[in-house]
């Protein structure tokens, strides 16, 4: 877990704590911003800055920070349209799609907060001479609530390299983003179609395990994204709702024979392995005397269902009679069916910003659905899946279908899809236009029960 100490030079990207040493009497952090006076702790990361990110020149107007109690530096951003949101981490922040966010935007907010926290060092020594920040204190390990020590970081990155995790590489949380195209698409004001990248979760085998497994592979909207219970989200991509969208729903039904003779044989079998030997010879008797009774058709039936056992022959019937058994012929459920959905999107990148955002977009699908390997190669691992959700006014959208867990099974790319190679000009050189096409399925089929409210149009 990266610290912040008083002779850092910098901060990291990933979640940070000042040092935890840096505790007063009470067990706060002695950095720590919150306040009788302000409750909440943030202060603006840069004071005084009038422009926001996106503005021109960009500044970091909407940006605040706040040292927790026990001393995770959190950041708030208000981006000026009412939309506040917080965020744990500046990679956080950074893979939140902020229009005009770049490279810069991340130095400047680093630059700015170093400043902050050395400047709270010097307030805190100042008021608190007896009790200075020792900026040559070292951190130590924090607690697990229960006086224990957690595994320090080698130690965890031994045990998951030996419980044969994926190489190294492998996609976290860091390396996926939350992606959008176009830059200016935004799902709080318009509809659009939504991918929630998330680790696949095998069922196990307990009933309890596969139960709740199922029930997390229905896809819900939460925070403006698709997400699948608690599961971990490792990125989005945004994109507007493609011309052609449908959903096929399917059960398997089919065709079924049971003629007399069998019905009769599968009666007794039945009645004996339920009720019995008794049960059985009681059917036996009862399929005799409906023989005897008087069912012509029954006795011819039954004559030639067994000529042909004892001879081999077919179409005894039929030769004799010129007739068949009626195969009391019916359709039968056989199981439920899995959902395909296949989406069709055109990328024309109108600058570099977009040009950059739409390569992301394609390797994030096509790198989420490769297969994983564990660091020895001796198992492949599953790969990602998706959660999928039209969205409309940061919500469900309840005119269209839902969706449960999907894998990405095909990924289709057409580099030139006006048949013509053409790029921009520049380093970045860009393809003018994409087409790229996406097949999914849900894991998992759908049920009764999991309808629910009749407010949606369900799955």
């Amino acid at each position: 877990m990266p610290f912040w100490n008083a002779n850092s030079t910098t901060l990291d990207n990933k979640v940070m704590y000042v040092n935890n040493t840096y505790k007063d009497a009470s067990g706060k952090n002695k950095l720590t911003t919150i306040t009788a006076t302000n409750t909440t702790g943030y202060r603006d990361v840069l004071e005084g800055s009038t422009t926001r990110i996106g503005d021109k020149p960009p500044g970091l107007k909407g940006l605040s920070y706040a040292v927790q109690t026990d001393g995770k530096i959190t950041y708030k951003y208000d981006d000026g349209t009412g939309n506040i949101k917080q965020y744990n981490s500046i990679q956080e922040f950074a893979n939140s799609s902020i229009v005009g966010y770049d490279e810069n935007t991340t130095l400047r907010i680093k630059d700015s907060m170093q400043k902050n926290l050395k400047s709270g060092v010097d307030s805190y020594n100042a008021a608190n001479p007896s009790s200075k920040i020792n900026a040559n204190q070292a951190t130590t390990a924090p607690q697990t609530g229960d006086g224990s020590q957690p595994a320090s970081q080698q130690e965890q990155e031994e045990f998951i390299k030996e419980a044969g995790s994926a190489r190294s590489g492998t996609s976290t949380k860091e390396n996926y983003e939350d992606l959008r195209y176009p830059e200016q698409l935004r799902s709080e004001s318009q509809d659009c179609i939504k991918f929630s990248i998330v680790k696949y979760k095998p069922s196990g085998l307990s009933q309890k395990s596969v139960e709740q497994v199922n029930q997390e592979r229905i896809v819900t909207i939460g925070e403006g994204r698709p997400s699948l219970g608690k599961r971990e989200i490792l990125g989005t991509i945004t994109l507007p709702i493609p011309a052609g969208i449908s959903d096929s729903n399917t059960v398997d039904w089919s065709s079924d024979n049971l003629d007399e003779i069998t019905k009769a044989f599968a009666n007794i079998a039945q009645s004996t392995i339920t009720g019995g030997a008794e049960s059985g010879g009681k059917a036996v008797g009862e399929t005799a005397a409906a023989a005897q009774a008087g069912s012509k058709d029954l006795q011819v039936t039954a004559a030639s269902k067994f000529t042909e056992m004892a001879t081999g022959a077919s179409s005894i019937m039929q030769r004799q009679y010129g007739t068949v058994q009626n195969p009391n012929m019916e359709l039968l459920f056989k199981g439920p069916g899995l959902r395909s959905f296949t989406f069709t999107f055109r990328l024309s990148p109108r600058n570099k910003k977009e040009s950059i955002s739409v390569r992301k977009i394609i390797r994030s699908f096509k790198r989420a659905m490769s297969v994983k390997r564990t660091s020895q190669s001796l198992l492949l691992k599953s790969p990602h899946t998706f959660a999928i959700a039209y969205i409309t006014s940061n919500g469900e959208h309840r005119y269209l279908n839902r969706f449960k867990e999907c894998a990405l099974t095909q990924c289709n790319v057409s580099y030139t899809p006006d048949n013509t190679y053409m790029t921009f000009a520049g380093p970045e050189a860009s393809m003018t236009s994409y087409e790229l096409q996406l097949q999914f399925q849900e894991l998992v089929p759908l049920f009764d029960d999991e309808y629910g409210d009749n407010n949606n149009i369900g799955f």
